[in-house]
């Protein structure tokens, strides 16, 4: 049990010192030093409570779900009827108290609009989305299911959370926290972000893009007073447009939507170097948009960024390969947080911000050194007590504690994870777990030579007594720290990681590493007795 062969102790330092090696850049940067370019560095991220950074609280607004659905129904209604055979015509559509309500031209065709209208109505499985009525012989009425509002919202949700992550991923920034609390609420922490301005910025625009015609018939003194012709409806101009508290008014279905965009980038206009935004459609956003400037030449078309127009420019040609280009009085960094908006997707639902607050850097670097005086204070002591206690042995168990310490780090800096505040508690944790090892394996040891065993056997047989209560040990711990990983969230999954690591890299340092130490000075002095 204690032949090392020569190979195995290659591989055993091999793996030691790469590990330990890749600790070095986190600590470099700890201390304020500069790691050479030229050497890969891997780094262990700071979580929220010791970088500092920003945290935001973000609640949806479940009431416009159900809104979005009722027009995204009138148009589904509109499409299938249009597209029968034979054509089914409709009068005029109300979207009155959440319901859609319509009425046939021809009372003959209700059981057939019913059986196009009904597969609209069903969500997955056998769930209703929406209720179906027939009044007076040909008025359709569709109204919301609660069941259906919940489904949507949570679709909504969780739709929403991943485009927050894909916006913030935008930034460059390292391990995020972006995670749902209760049903209609999204966490935001971004560890070294101290500009809550800026996040919010990023954040609390819904990035919904729409080209919809301009409706030349309105006029303009309805248009001011709010009044749009049937089939219409009035948008404010933005802030920053040339029209800023002029309204516009626009037809309400038809146009297109930014959902088709595959890409968009901040640039600069060539004819007045403003800043601008480009877009490109996909292929079928991209037949649509020549579709829609090549029927339209002449006239004006709407450019509507979250329910403003930023602009209304006519269409002077067709529009064609899928590009068009977004002006509107742009900053370059507002026309880059937008382009960031527009790649990530428009959120499905409107997100408000109702907290924000900053944590401090100094507050997370006071933690640290807190954190390290604590670490060095209690290595201090154990490295006292166990060299006192056992010797050599106690020597072995201090090494080896300094080698815990740093394979944690090196695998955290491997693997890109994060050190939050209750990992640095799992520190502490897991240097009183390899002190224990040892402890117990040393006590063996003792045991063995008080019943008359030989160094050689006593060393032997205490490792392996020990070795057997140790992994029992470890392993539900190793239980304990994986449920903490997958159920827990932030702070939570950051202990839980450097449980789980502390465990793996403390049975190797503690039983793997001390006993090839223990072997190799047996063979080399060959003691008749221990001081142990």
């Amino acid at each position: 049990m204690l032949d090392f062969p020569r190979w195995k102790k290659i591989w055993l330092w091999g793996l030691t010192l790469v590990v330990m090696l890749a600790a070095l850049p986190s600590l470099f940067s700890t201390a304020n030093l500069t790691w050479p370019e030229a050497l890969p560095d891997p780094t262990v991220n700071l979580g929220l409570d010791l970088a500092g950074g920003s945290h935001i609280l973000l609640e949806a607004e479940p009431s416009k779900v159900a809104a979005q659905r009722l027009e995204s129904m009138e148009e589904s209604v509109r499409s299938v009827m249009r597209r029968a055979e034979p054509r089914v015509r409709i009068g005029d559509v109300s979207t009155r108290n959440g319901s859609l309500s319509f009425m046939l031209d021809d009372s003959s065709q209700v059981d057939m609009a019913r059986e196009l209208i009904l597969p609209l109505s069903n969500g997955e499985g056998l769930i209703r989305e929406w209720d179906i009525a027939v009044v007076d012989e040909s008025r359709f009425v569709l109204t919301q299911t609660p069941q259906g509002v919940d489904n949507a919202v949570t679709a909504a949700m969780d739709s929403a959370t991943e485009v927050v992550r894909k916006r913030i991923d935008s930034l460059g920034t390292r391990e995020p926290t972006i995670i749902r609390q209760g049903d209609d609420r999204i966490v935001v922490q971004v560890p070294g972000l101290e500009d809550p301005e800026q996040l919010k910025a990023l954040l609390g625009k819904t990035a919904k893009l729409e080209f919809k015609l301009v409706d030349q018939s309105a006029l303009p003194s309805d248009v001011a007073q709010g009044i749009a012709p049937p089939g219409s409806q009035i948008f404010p101009y933005a802030p920053t447009s040339d029209f800023p508290g002029q309204s516009l008014a626009v037809k309400r279905l038809g146009g297109i939507k930014g959902d088709s965009l595959v890409d968009a980038r901040q640039s600069f206009d060539q004819q007045d170097n403003e800043p601008v935004v480009t877009i490109q459609f996909d292929q079928q956003g991209g037949s649509k948009f020549a579709k829609l400037t090549s029927e339209n030449v002449g006239k004006p078309f709407a450019i509507i960024l979250d329910g403003e127009v930023l602009s209304a420019p006519n269409i002077n040609e067709p529009i064609l390969g899928g590009g068009a280009q977004i002006s509107g009085g742009f900053t370059a960094e507002t026309a880059n947080n937008l382009a960031i908006s527009l790649r990530s997707g428009a959120l499905p639902v409107d997100l408000a911000v109702v907290e924000e607050r900053t944590v401090g850097a100094e507050l997370g670097a006071d933690s640290i050194r807190k954190g390290v005086l604590a670490m060095m204070i209690g290595s201090v002591a154990v490295i006292a007590l166990m060299v006192a206690t056992y010797g050599r042995f106690g020597v072995y168990a201090t090494i080896a504690l300094a080698f815990n310490v740093l394979m944690i780090l090196g695998i955290m800096a491997i693997l890109n994870t994060t050190l939050t505040l209750p990992g640095l508690a799992g520190f502490l944790l897991t240097i009183g777990a390899a002190v224990d090892a040892n402890v117990l394996i040393n006590e063996r040891i003792r045991e063995e030579r008080n019943k008359g065993r030989r160094v050689v056997q006593a060393v032997e047989n205490g490792y392996r007594e020990a070795s057997r209560a140790i992994y029992d040990a470890n392993i539900t711990n190793f239980i304990a720290g994986v449920l903490l990983f997958l159920f827990g969230s932030g702070p939570i999954r950051g202990f839980a990681i450097v449980l789980i690591l502390g465990l793996f890299t403390s049975v190797f340092t503690a039983v793997v590493l001390t006993r090839m130490w223990v072997a190799g000075w047996l063979r080399k002095s060959r003691p008749s007795e221990l001081h142990i």
